[in-house]
């Protein structure tokens, strides 16, 4: 059963917080980070992102960008910008974006339950990605980003977070994106071991997003462990910075693919080709087609969009390849455009359907040739492929709204 304990965060201080709030590092490009870090520079992206710091001929992985990071942070603490609980608590961490509330319990998850697949997995990670959070984690000597967590709505646990929320909050904010951001502190010793106690009777819980970060967490995690001889199990550095939330609060929204050319195929070709591999085909005209059932895709070329719908043949009940995403890649990625990995393919990229339809329709004009979007991956469907033990195709799911980092860092030692 998963342990959720409670710690004592390094945390803007209250007047700050919505300065030094930043979007996951992994969000943006260099030039974007550095323009943002240029207008605001408070912003957390100067430390996740410490790389901005330097001129562009410092790579992003160089020994001193990681060194800077950790300057930074110990600044910031020593000025104030950040200050440091006094006692172990959870705290309650509220996002509202276009009038939906998700709210997630801020908590150390521990590397055991990692290694033991009491966190749940969905996704393969890489280990160059790996390798960039290693230095910096073990560098800065703390856990700066929460790792994305869900778990199977729990009523007792939601009623208690539900309780703690009824108190003043530490932090309440709105964001440039129009996202509100709420934040309480729940250091009450008789809620702080219901609730851990209520965690301990769930069966698992979920990487919903941070697979990376998550993996180079626990790889610091259990480096320490080797190099101290008299290691006890009660160090920090045993459990990892992690928000978690209820799966009936989230919203998953779709991870459109766009493809640089047809594979040879004219417009005329391509159309008869998906109908042969199942497919129904109707022109759209100018109107933009978002896909409001699985097995439905809309699909963008030069002269419009075409709404294509799976034949019922091609449906299955694998819990990856029945995904909408796997149903494209199988039957229309990989035989008609040629798309065999899709996770080393330069021909294919992924737009967020944050992004929008236009902004499918915009990368058509300008570097691509037809752009797909599709209907989201269900939050169900993901905690299916994760209790099976099995992984997603790439790009699966994007979630809104983005957890901020910099609003808790949890301290290695």
């Amino acid at each position: 059963m998963p342990t959720i304990t409670p710690f004592s965060s390094v945390r803007p201080r209250a007047d700050l917080a919505d300065r030094i709030a930043a979007l996951p590092y992994d969000v943006y490009n260099r030039a974007e980070a550095a323009a943002i870090v240029t207008t605001e520079p408070l912003s957390f992206l100067r430390i996740d992102r410490a790389e901005t710091n330097f001129p562009d001929d410092v790579g992003p992985y160089d020994d001193r960008v990681y060194d800077k990071a950790r300057e930074l942070m110990e600044h910031m603490i020593a000025d104030q910008s950040f200050i440091i609980d006094d006692q172990p608590a959870y705290y309650i961490y509220e996002l509202t974006m276009n009038g939906r509330t998700q709210t997630g319990l801020v908590a150390c998850s521990a590397i055991e339950d990692y290694e033991n697949n009491l966190i749940k997995k969905h996704e393969k990670t890489r280990t160059d990605k790996e390798l960039d959070r290693i230095c910096h984690v073990d560098i800065t000597n703390a856990h700066t980003g929460p790792i994305f967590l869900v778990y199977r709505s729990h009523k007792y646990i939601n009623t208690l977070i539900d309780t703690a929320k009824q108190s003043t909050p530490e932090y309440d904010f709105t964001s440039d994106d129009d996202i509100r951001h709420r934040v309480w502190i729940l250091a009450e010793t008789t809620t702080i071991d219901a609730i851990k106690d209520a965690f301990a009777d769930l069966p698992a819980t979920y990487i919903a997003d941070g697979h990376h970060r998550c993996a180079s967490a626990v790889k610091v995690g259990f480096k320490r462990r080797a190099a101290n001889p008299d290691h006890t199990g009660t160090e920090e550095y045993n459990r990892f910075l992690s928000v978690l939330f209820p799966d009936d609060q989230l919203c998953i929204l779709p991870y459109n693919r766009v493809v640089a050319d047809l594979n040879g195929l004219t417009t005329a070709e391509l159309l008869s080709a998906i109908k042969d591999h199942g497919f129904t085909v109707d022109y759209m005209g100018n109107q933009p087609v978002t896909p409001v059932a699985k097995g439905t895709f809309g699909m963008y070329l030069e002269d419009g969009w075409y709404q294509l719908t799976a034949a019922p043949s091609l449906h299955v009940d694998d819990p990856v390849d029945g995904l909408d995403v796997s149903l494209l890649q199988n039957h229309l990625l990989q035989p008609i455009l040629g798309i065999n990995d899709p996770k080393t393919d330069g021909r294919i990229d992924f737009v967020g359907g944050i992004r929008g339809l236009g902004e499918l329709e915009k990368r058509v004009a300008n570097d691509m040739t037809v752009a797909f979007s599709l209907y989201p991956t269900s939050i169900e469907e993901l905690l299916t492929v994760a209790d099976a033990d099995l992984l997603m195709p790439p790009k699966s799911t994007w979630f809104e709204p983005k957890l901020r980092s910099g609003l808790f860092i949890h301290p290695l030692s």
